[in-house]
């Protein structure tokens, strides 16, 4: 084993002081505010009898459609969107 072997220290780095950081955060804040808030406005404008269709992704990525009918309680999940058409269509034609 070699005596003069040195370690050397770990350079500690503050992230939370550099502007950029700061940006995004505030920036990463003021959307998910924003959001909350449109999600809240057209859920309060929303007509409750009216059937809601939702474009969601789920735990892998993948973007798939859900439409829900509250008159009836049925509803509906597809990767299509013709296939969700098709089931409104279906639902409402009778």
């Amino acid at each position: 084993m070699n005596n003069q072997t040195k370690c050397l220290e770990a350079e500690e780095i503050d992230i939370t002081c550099s502007p950029s950081f700061y940006k995004k955060v505030n920036l990463n804040f003021w959307e998910s505010l924003h959001s909350i808030w449109e999600k809240f406005v057209r859920q309060l404008l929303a007509d409750p009898n009216e059937l809601q269709v939702t474009q969601k992704v789920d735990r892998h990525g993948n973007i798939y459609w859900q439409a829900y009918d509250p008159v009836t309680g049925k509803s509906f999940a597809s990767g299509s969107e013709v296939d969700v058409s098709m089931w409104i269509e279906q639902l409402y034609r009778y």
